[in-house]
């Protein structure tokens, strides 16, 4: 939707509940969440939970679907059990929406967050995400993230319209020199050379467990690493009150205080979601050993 000059991007986890992940992905690519009560079944209550580990506002709307006292009942703990319960109205939530305030700008050189990459005959590679931080200019060259490659930014399109550059919080099309489409994942990131940091080793703080997963954090267990757009398998090496020690079977882009949340992809039944921490060490362990890997 485009009104007086800013553009708002919705994105829905299509593949939820069945696919656990999209509803990741939805999530950490949001600024705000608008979370729309249909029914109250199991996809409303792992939402619910799943929500509840993020810092991102929610904004909850009712349909004929759903009481209002039943869903008070489904989100009391949560972090959002006194939002307001509004009822569906699809022009005046489009005047919300357009009346949402952005984000504010970070601080610091230009990041963009890459979710998808495909060949364009007569293109090249175009690749799809966010511009994270600062500005994307034609002709950047920049680093891919997590890898050591270096490219090119040929062009920039946003909304089908080609432009010389791309500000925070846009949505854009990269075609991009030095980069096949099948070498790029989502979850990478196209920023200068320095200022990031990669690690496969990791130690987690400020550990916040889902009050609704079943299962047990210990040694030895295999679960989801989810770091910005990056989702891979980890091992569990130590777990101890408030520290986890674990290791992902190749590297990531990952930064000391950046937030991670662990996911249990075969928990059935109940929430997927883990917990909620806080990266405080990053390593690159450049011989990871056997037993590590997933």
């Amino acid at each position: 939707m485009t009104r007086d000059g800013q553009v708002l991007t919705t994105v829905e986890p299509a593949q939820f509940p069945e696919k656990f992940p999209s509803l990741l992905y939805a999530i950490a690519l949001a600024d705000r969440v608008l979370l729309v009560v249909t029914a109250l079944d199991r996809p409303f209550a792992e939402s619910v939970a799943t929500l509840d580990l993020f810092d991102t506002p929610v904004s909850v709307y009712l349909t004929g679907g759903a009481g209002e006292t039943e869903v008070r009942r489904v989100l009391k703990g949560s972090r959002f059990e006194s939002a307001p319960l509004t009822p569906l109205d699809l022009p005046h939530l489009r005047e919300e929406l357009m009346g949402w305030t952005p984000p504010p700008v970070p601080d610091g050189p230009v990041s963009v967050r890459l979710d998808h990459a495909f060949p364009v005959k007569g293109v090249g590679t175009v690749a799809l995400g966010f511009v994270q931080r600062g500005t994307l200019h034609a002709h950047d060259r920049l680093r891919l993230w997590p890898t050591e490659r270096e490219v090119e930014v040929r062009s920039i399109q946003s909304q089908d319209v080609d432009i010389r550059e791309a500000s925070q919080g846009t949505r854009v099309g990269v075609a991009l020199k030095g980069a096949d489409a099948d070498e790029i994942s989502r979850g990478q990131i196209l920023a200068p050379a320095t200022g990031h940091t990669i690690g496969n080793r990791f130690v987690l703080r400020a550990r916040r467990d889902s009050r609704y997963y079943r299962g047990r954090v210990d040694e030895g267990a295999q679960l989801q690493l989810l770091v910005g757009l990056q989702l891979l398998p980890a091992r569990i090496e130590s777990a101890v009150p408030d520290r986890l020690e674990l290791t992902t079977d190749r590297p990531v882009v990952a930064d000391r205080g950046d937030p991670a949340w662990l996911s249990d992809l075969s928990a059935a039944p109940g929430p997927r979601l883990v917990g909620r921490a806080v990266l405080d060490e990053v390593k690159l362990d450049t011989h990871p050993s056997t037993s590590s890997s997933v």
